[in-house]
């Protein structure tokens, strides 16, 4: 949930920072219709995940999926793709209404919420684990709801009065919001944006709370992300874990950094991981204004926690709307966040996936059903090719170092992890050719940024390649090459396909797809035709696997939330796939 959060100045190449201040969880017009009763009207931050151990220590957090949706994408996407944790929105009862921060203004600890109910959750965790990845809830533990009404579950409830749970005397005696971050009483014991703040002292509170994410034990839930544990003292907080029935489950928790705080993130690690949140401001800023050679030492060193209770992450669902730190709508460059993130080893990389937004108040479209990635508005960037690509990458070089760093001096650079893998980033104005010295075996190496390039390391560990702006290559041992842009990598030959790319201008749920003459794009009927990538936008793009010599016509169509398909204008467009490797198109939008 949220809690203010300021920058730092940061270690390397210094610039100075301000102090930024963060609102909380978004519930924003807190809660406008949050309901008469209070009458506060605040926007909330709330944010990120868990940072899990282990050899697949990426998480991929489906914000405000439906469960039966997160379990489609543990057997489809995650497992595949070598995530070893999901992380999903809050399960348990909420206030009504569309907004996405309903879900964190809980009324009862019911699995009632809009993603669905106990059996539900049993059966994705259950789905999840069969295709090897962990589940972690968002659990909400610092607050009830503010006003009064009636819950997603049916629960008839208000403020200091949740029936079967908390009545007044089960809430702290400061009951006006949080003015002074300075004073840790004030941020631990009053309200956050007007919500009941419980008293985690109480032995009652915190054998309720203990109850609720014993439940979610039993459902199989791996471990839990703690909403807003910063106004939560460290030590309630253990006394909570105690009393689980696996007090050693994974934890992670919310603390945003501030300078100068009564609260600071450090006081967390012993009871469990910390969210980073000075690593995601950071990357934010040396990506869109400073230099990527700056980033040859982002870690521990520039002062944040150390490795091994960090969880780093690119974005989250209150940072993407309140714009400290990239997120979907920076096109390729938040790409190329994410691929640093996942091959840099600080901390455990949390990869968020969406939907868009133009509302930041917006829920989850469909209620949170998704129906297919890249549809109803679903961004799925744990699925974008660049970046599923570096989750296999992650794993295979797990436990190296960084090893033959480069960098040009501003903004291309690259670098190895020990002798397993190595990635270059281009994020220059043009295309960058540049021979590269690694730790690699020699060999011939599958690229996992474009499916179906590959670069032969030689026996002196060096190899040449151009790559084009805001692009990067990713090379590592022991991954098979794979067609149709989903990553991979390895040692056999190219495949022969057809790289699509069209610029192309969308509106919120509409998509860009590609249809041809054959099966493999099929053959003109638009409900087979392929998705493409937006990971570049406004170029879309898409890598397709087709026999060397195929002659074929194409056209690009754009669908929207309806699946209503807009074809572009003018003929049929033609290619021929060559003797080896992929013909290039780079097109535009007939419309």
């Amino acid at each position: 949930m949220r809690s203010r959060t300021s920058r730092v100045p940061r270690t390397p190449p210094p610039s100075p920072r301000s102090r930024t201040s963060r609102r909380s969880r978004a519930v924003r017009g807190a809660l406008a219709a949050l309901l008469a009763a209070t009458g506060l009207a605040v926007a909330a931050q709330q944010p990120a995940q868990a940072t899990p151990p282990g050899g697949k220590d990426v998480t991929a957090t489906l914000f405000e999926w439906r469960f039966d949706s997160v379990a489609k994408a543990c057997t489809d996407t995650l497992g595949p793709a070598g995530y070893g944790f999901v992380e999903v929105s809050p399960a348990q009862e909420q206030i009504q209404g569309a907004q996405w921060w309903t879900s964190y203004q809980p009324v009862s600890y019911k699995i009632a919420g809009r993603l669905g109910d106990s059996a539900a959750f049993q059966h994705m965790v259950a789905t999840c684990h069969a295709a090897g990845v962990k589940v972690i809830a968002d659990a909400v533990i610092n607050h009830m709801a503010a006003g009064s009404g009636t819950g997603t579950g049916g629960t008839n409830y208000s403020k200091y009065n949740y029936p079967g749970y908390y009545q007044d005397q089960d809430f702290h005696s400061c009951r006006s919001n949080i003015t002074n971050y300075a004073d840790r009483n004030n941020v631990q014991n009053c309200e956050l944006v007007g919500l009941a703040d419980l008293d985690t002292g109480s032995d009652h509170v915190r054998s309720t709370i203990a109850g609720y994410l014993n439940n979610l034990i039993s459902l199989g839930a791996d471990g839990f992300r703690i909403d807003a544990a910063k106004h939560i003292a460290a030590g309630d907080l253990a006394a909570i874990k105690s009393k689980l029935s696996n007090p050693g489950v994974y934890w992670a928790q919310e603390v945003i950094y501030g300078a100068g705080e009564a609260v600071q993130p450090g006081e967390y690690t012993g009871t469990g991981d910390v969210d980073e949140f000075r690593a995601a401001t950071d990357l934010k800023r040396i990506f869109t204004s400073e230099k990527l050679s700056y980033l040859s030492n982002w870690g521990a060193s520039w002062g944040y926690l150390p490795s091994a209770n960090a969880r780093t992450f690119t974005d989250n669902w209150d940072t993407e709307r309140n714009g400290s730190t990239l997120n979907y709508k920076a096109g390729a460059t938040y790409t190329l966040a994410n691929v640093y993130l996942l091959a840099w080893p600080y901390g455990s990389p949390n990869v968020y996936s969406g939907y868009e937004f133009s509302d930041n108040d917006a829920g989850p479209p469909n209620g949170g059903t998704v129906n297919a990635c890249y549809a109803d508005g679903w961004k799925c960037q744990h699925a974008w090719p660049q970046i599923a690509g570096m989750v296999g990458f992650r794993n295979a070089v797990s436990g190296t170092a960084v090893t033959n760093w480069w960098s040009n001096g501003n903004n291309a650079i690259a670098f190895g992890r020990g002798g397993k893998g190595f990635v270059a980033i281009n994020h220059e104005s043009g295309a960058l050719t540049q021979t590269y010295t690694t730790s690699l075996p020699a060999g011939s190496y599958c690229d996992v940024q474009h499916s179906g390039t590959s670069y032969t390391v030689g026996s002196d560990g060096r190899f040449t390649a151009t790559i084009g702006s805001n692009d990067a290559v990713a090379l590592y041992v022991g991954a098979a090459c794979t067609s149709g842009g989903t990553g991979g990598g390895g040692t056999t030959d190219p495949a022969s396909g057809a790289s699509f790319a069209v610029n192309a201008t969308t509106t919120p749920g509409q998509n860009i797809y590609v249809t041809g003459n054959n099966a493999t794009l099929g053959n003109w009927d638009t409900g087979k035709a392929l998705p493409l990538s937006s990971a570049a936008y406004p170029v879309w793009k898409l890598d397709v696997a087709m026999g060397a010599g195929t002659s074929f016509e194409y056209k690009y169509i754009r669908k929207d939330a309806a699946g209503n398909a807009t074809w572009e204008t003018g003929a049929n467009r033609t290619a021929t796939v060559p003797a080896s490797g992929k013909v290039s198109l780079g097109d535009n939008w007939r419309g």
